[in-house]
Parts: structure tokens; C-alpha cells; sequence
């Protein structure tokens, strides 16, 4: 685990060095900076992900590695046919090549043109992310559009990136997760957890929380299920369930992943997050685009609109609330036929339209996509489970009415470092035959430490335990975890808060009659004080105006 921790303390290094780089450039907090930033990491990561595989494959072979760099004997293509699912480069494309030209003038065009070579290669195309609407984006974009000293920009860059080469040797054995990490320390400062469409990221003890209590749920067999995250992020939620899932006795995974993400960078780094995963047989269902106006996945091509695919398990940290008012009523319009959206979309507000619970619409979304045997987990604003009108409350009778709630966790505040929304997740199992339901309040477990500028919410590892342990075994622990009835929700306009369903207990002492007589006398004696107070207060007000009307006369 050493060179685990090694190697992602490099890595933030490296970030930091290119954020520092570009607010040299006067590119701090633009778009063009998240561009820059992601597309060089990226690259950096990939090359040395690709010299670290072909000195292994030197070894193997007993050549010098610059002998299969340079393809003598066609050695370079013997190293593809063997890694024919990793990232292609060619020697040209390597930092070790580009260095040696590092002072040519016109520099920075021959890294712009490698990263868009490198995305152009045949065999790289598998790592284009696919959109909802049929067209391709390559795995690299243009990175000095927004420069003015492009040649000076760009040779500051490979200072940073040439001066060490991470070490893959087994930097991911038993870290299925290493990569969204990163890509939380890499989006940090663009975004916020609640704030920016799509781009977010889950935190891994919630994520981790969420795919033992589904698996736990019901016996996993020996199969192949399908899981789905219609606003995937980094796909931190789908590879934690995909992981719990395990492998079937052949080896291969059992999760079959299905995404779909309208930020294309998110998308781009899930797509490699899968590769470095083992899962490439997933990637063609990892989808850019908008999901509530064209949701990607059908149970057949070329099917009328109501055929949306039905996924055996579906996990989801939608956005909570952003201005979703331009595609509003395209929405409700083409959905119109369906009940895709029973509980009805928000309406646009006059003012404030970034306040839309765009999260509410991903939820009934993801009710329509859930098999009649299936499960999910869906993370939400905490004010969710009370709310006592609207679009909030249809959703929650329908899971009741439908005794599909398996339960609901009130997750501590802060557990997202970047916002303060608290949250709670909805477990939902559509084969669910138990008519009683689990309420946890963990909302005071976690240590509050400091993320930055921000306070973040850290479970440990026997709380996050706790948590699920509690879940799975519905057990009932005092101003903790209480299991309740349908009718009982029903009771209490459907609300879901644990808080509600807690035993009020009466604590009796037993006292003799003269300690009863003092304590009646001591009420008493406070009692007239009090009195006496309020009115020599009164007195004092009402000589106070007097004196008002007095000067007014003067």
C-alpha cells in the first residue's frame, strides 16, 4: 500500500504544479484551466502508464526498451498485440520523445498535434466517449486555444510532467477505486458537490456504504447483473457496487456497467477509470448526454420511447437543484405518453431558476428504469424525506403505496466536503416483501476535519461498518435505528425521518412528600419573582413613552 500513497501524493503534486502554472497564466478558475489541467494530467498519466508496460515488456523479452520504442524487428508491434486493450502510443507520442524538442519554436503545435494523433489511432477509438446523439469525442482536446505564450506555456508543462514518471508496477492491486480519487483532487476546485451539473463526485465511505447494503440485500448468484448510473460522475458509486458484486466462478465481473453523464470531462474519466478497472467490456455503455431529455439506454435499438432499459440494480448522486429551464418543457413534452415523470416536473421560477430540484425528476427517472426485482440507492437532499407537499411527497407515496422503501439513512452533515447540504440515501427494493422499513439517523457519527477551506464529515471504518451492519440486520438501536410500518408512515404524512418515529421516553423519579412540598414552594417562590419583574418592567415602559409624548409637546 506504500507505493500506493506514494504514487497519488505525486500525482497531487503534479496537479498542484499545473494549477500554480496556469494561474501564472492568469487562468485560475476558468474553463480553460479545468481543460488544460485534465488533458495534461491525463496524458501524464497514460504515457507513463505505457512506458511502465513496455520496460516490463523489454524485460520479458530481454531487449533494451528503447530497442521496442524505436519497433526494431517490429518489436513495438509484438508489445501492442499483447496489450491491444491499453491506451496506444507510439515513441513519437512519449514525453521521452517530445522533451528532445523542447526548445523548437514552434513546440507547443507538436503537443497539440500528439494529443490529437494519440486520440485519432484506430485502436483508441474504443476510448471516444459516445453521446446521446450518435456522435464521438476523442480522448484528447486542444490545450493552448486559450494561451498567449503558447511555446513558453507549454515547455513550463513539461517541466512538470518530465521531471519523474509514476511507477504502475502495482499501484492498483486491491484499489479499485485509485482513480476517482484523483479525479476529486483534480475537480475540487471547479465545482461543488450540490452545484454544477453533473460535475461532482460521491465520497467513498458513502459510496462504499451504499454497494454492501444492495449486495447484502438479497444472495448475490453466479450471473451477470446489469447496474446503472444515470448521472454517473466518476463512477465512483457504479465501481463500488461493481466491486462488492465480485466476479462469477469464470473470473469475469458480474456487474455489467450502464451510465450516462451530461459533462463530457466526468464522462471521459470514467471511461478510463473502467479500463484501469478491468471492465472494458463495459465501455460501450458509458454515454455522454443528457438523461432526462434523451436518456440513452433502451431494452432494444431503435424502439418506441416508452422502451427505456431495465437495470438489475441502480445507483445515483444526482445533482440537487440547477436551471434545467431551457429543456424543462422538451421534457415533460416528449415524456408526455409515459409515466416516466408521475410525480410531475418542477416548474421554472420567476427568479432564482439555478434553485430547480432537478434531483426529483432523476429519481422517478430512475423508478421507471429499476426491474420489478430491483434495487437501488439514491442520494438526496435530507429535506427530501420530510417535505410535506409537492413532487417530494408523490415520490414518497409511491414508494410506500408500492412497498418498495426498504429503508432510509441519514448520512452526517458535511460528509460532502464542498457543500453543506445534509443528505440522507433512499434504499428502494422493488421485490421487497417485508412491510417494515428502517430508519437511521447516523447524522451525529463522523470526525469533522479540515478539507482546505471546507469542513468535511470523515467516517471511520467501524462507523461506516455500523451503518451498514444496522441496515442489513434491522437492528433497533435507541436514537439510532428504528423500524417502522407502512401504516405508521402513512400516519405521519409519509415522512421519512427517523427522528419522528423515536420513543419519547419519561424518566420517573421517585421523591418523598417533603422534597415534592420544597420543590412546589421553590416554583412558587420563582414564580413571584418572575412576576415582580415583568411588572416593574412594565412600569418602565410605560414611563419611558410618557416621557416620549412630554418632549413631542416641547
Amino acid at each position: 500500500m506504500c507505493k500506493i500513497f506514494d504514487l497519488e501524493k505525486k500525482i497531487k503534486e503534479i496537479i498542484d504544479d499545473l494549477k500554480g502554472l496556469c494561474s501564472s497564466y492568469g487562468l485560475s478558475n476558468q474553463a480553460s484551466e479545468e481543460v488544460i489541467i485534465t488533458n495534461v494530467f491525463l496524458y501524464k498519466f497514460l504515457n507513463d502508464k505505457f512506458m511502465s508496460n513496455i520496460k516490463k515488456f523489454s524485460i520479458e523479452m530481454g531487449l533494451d526498451y528503447k530497442e521496442v520504442l524505436n519497433n526494431t524487428d517490429g518489436m513495438l508491434d509484438a508489445f501492442r498485440d499483447v496489450n491491444s486493450m491499453e491506451v496506444q502510443f507510439s515513441y513519437e507520442d512519449t514525453i521521452e520523445y517530445l522533451i528532445q524538442h523542447l526548445n523548437d519554436v514552434d513546440f507547443y503545435k507538436q503537443f497539440d498535434d500528439t494529443l490529437v494523433r494519440i486520440s485519432s489511432y484506430e485502436e483508441n477509438q474504443i476510448y471516444a466517449i459516445e453521446t446521446a446523439d450518435g456522435t464521438r469525442k476523442g480522448l484528447f482536446e486542444n490545450i493552448t486555444n486559450a494561451v498567449e505564450n503558447k511555446n513558453n506555456f507549454v515547455q513550463s508543462i513539461f517541466n512538470i510532467i518530465a521531471s519523474e514518471r509514476f511507477d504502475f508496477s502495482d499501484a492498483f492491486n486491491g484499489n479499485f477505486d485509485f482513480y476517482s480519487t484523483i479525479f476529486e483532487y483534480l475537480i475540487k476546485d471547479y465545482n461543488v458537490a450540490s452545484g454544477v451539473y453533473a460535475e461532482y463526485f460521491t465520497p467513498q465511505a458513502v459510496s462504499n456504504i451504499i454497494a454492501q447494503i444492495l449486495v447484502k440485500m438479497s444472495p448475490v448468484e453466479d450471473t451477470y447483473y446489469e447496474i446503472y448510473d444515470p448521472s454517473a460522475g466518476s463512477g465512483s458509486l457504479v465501481l463500488h457496487l461493481a466491486n462488492a458484486l465480485g466476479c462469477r466462478e469464470n473470473g469475469e465481473k458480474k456487474a455489467r456497467v450502464y451510465t450516462q453523464d451530461i459533462s463530457n470531462k466526468s464522462t471521459r474519466f470514467l471511461r478510463l477509470n473502467m479500463i484501469l478497472n478491468d471492465m472494458r467490456d463495459s465501455l460501450d455503455n458509458i454515454v455522454q448526454g443528457d438523461t432526462l431529455l434523451n436518456p440513452y439506454h433502451f431494452a432494444e435499438k431503435h424502439v418506441a420511447i416508452s422502451g427505456l432499459k431495465q437495470f438489475d440494480y441502480i445507483t445515483s448522486n444526482p445533482p440537487f437543484k440547477t436551471d434545467f429551464s431551457t429543456t424543462r418543457d422538451s421534457i415533460e413534452s416528449k415524456w408526455k405518453e409515459t409515466d416516466r415523470f408521475f410525480a410531475g416536473l418542477p416548474k421554472i421560477p420567476n427568479k432564482k431558476k439555478d434553485s430547480m430540484a432537478i434531483y426529483t425528476t432523476f429519481m422517478q427517472h430512475i423508478l421507471y428504469s429499476l426491474k420489478d426485482t430491483g434495487k437501488a440507492a439514491i442520494v438526496v437532499p435530507t429535506g427530501f424525506i420530510t417535505a410535506q407537499s409537492g413532487i417530494e411527497l408523490k415520490i414518497r407515496q409511491k414508494l410506500i403505496d408500492n412497498n418498495w422503501l426498504k429503508g432510509v439513512i441519514s448520512m452526517p452533515s458535511n460528509i460532502f466536503a464542498n457543500t453543506g447540504t445534509n443528505v440522507s440515501v433512499i434504499l428502494i427494493d422493488k421485490s421487497n416483501s417485508d412491510d417494515k422499513i428502517l430508519l437511521m439517523d447516523a447524522s451525529n457519527l463522523g470526525e469533522k476535519v479540515k478539507d482546505g477551506k471546507n469542513q468535511r464529515t470523515v467516517l471511520s471504518s467501524e462507523e461506516t461498518d455500523r451503518i451498514i451492519n444496522t441496515f442489513v440486520n434491522k437492528e433497533v438501536i435507541e436514537d439510532f435505528s428504528v423500524l417502522v410500518s407502512i401504516d405508521e408512515i402513512k400516519e405521519k404524512n409519509y415522512s421519512f425521518s427517523a427522528g419522528q418515529y423515536f420513543e419519547v421516553k419519561i424518566n420517573y423519579v421517585d421523591i418523598t412528600q417533603e422534597e415534592y412540598d420544597k420543590m412546589i414552594d421553590d416554583f412558587n417562590r420563582d414564580f413571584d419573582i418572575y412576576v415582580k419583574e415583568t411588572l416593574e418592567f412594565q412600569k418602565n415602559i410605560k414611563e419611558a413613552l410618557e416621557g416620549l409624548k412630554i418632549n413631542e409637546k416641547k
